[in-house]
C-alpha cells in the first residue's frame, strides 16, 4: 500500500484537499481528482504544452510538477479562466479565425496566449509565434492562430477587428 500525502491547494478560485500518492503529476491531479479534464496530457515530458495551466501566477507544464509540490499555491485552468471571462475574447478570436481543430492544443494555446497579451497586446505576429512555440498544434499550421491572438490584441487595446 501506497502513502498518501495531503495537498491543499486553490484551483480556480476554490479551496480542495486530497491526500494524493507522491508521484502523482498535476496535470493528473487535475483530470483524475477534480475532473477538469481541459488540461491535456500530450507528451508528459513538458514540451507540447497541452497540460499549460497558471500555477502561482505563472505559466507552468503541469505534466512536469507534482501535485504534492503544488501544495499550498493556487492553480488556475483553462476552466477557471473560462468561468471568470477572463479569456472570453481569445476564445471568440479562436472560433472566428477558425485557429482551432482538434480542440487538443486549445486550452494551452488560450493560457499562454493571454499570458503573452497581458504582458504585450501589441505583440507583432514574429513575437507571438515565439511566445507560442512551446505549443503544438498539429491540426492548423499556426497561421489562424496568430491572426486569432493578433487580433484579439488589438481588440484589448481598443482596436478594430
Amino acid at each position: 500500500m501506497s502513502t498518501l500525502y495531503p495537498v491543499t491547494v486553490t484551483v480556480n478560485g476554490s479551496p480542495v484537499t486530497r491526500h494524493v500518492e507522491a508521484r502523482l503529476s498535476l496535470s493528473d491531479f487535475l483530470r483524475q481528482e477534480l475532473e477538469l479534464t481541459g488540461t491535456h496530457v500530450g507528451c508528459e515530458q513538458g514540451v507540447c504544452g497541452a497540460c499549460t495551466v497558471r500555477l502561482d501566477g505563472r505559466i507552468t507544464r503541469s505534466c512536469l510538477v507534482f501535485a504534492v509540490q503544488a501544495d499550498g499555491g493556487e492553480i488556475e485552468t483553462v476552466e477557471g479562466l473560462s468561468d471568470n471571462g477572463e479569456i472570453d475574447d481569445l476564445q471568440t478570436a479562436f472560433h472566428e479565425r477558425n485557429a482551432l481543430q482538434c480542440g487538443y492544443c486549445t486550452p494551452g494555446m488560450l493560457i499562454t496566449a493571454n499570458e503573452l497579451l497581458k504582458k504585450n497586446p501589441s505583440a507583432s505576429r514574429a513575437e507571438i509565434r515565439e511566445e507560442l512555440s512551446g505549443n503544438y498544434c498539429r491540426c492548423t499550421g499556426y497561421h489562424a492562430i496568430v491572426d486569432a491572438v493578433e487580433t484579439t490584441g488589438r481588440q484589448r487595446q481598443g482596436g478594430a477587428k
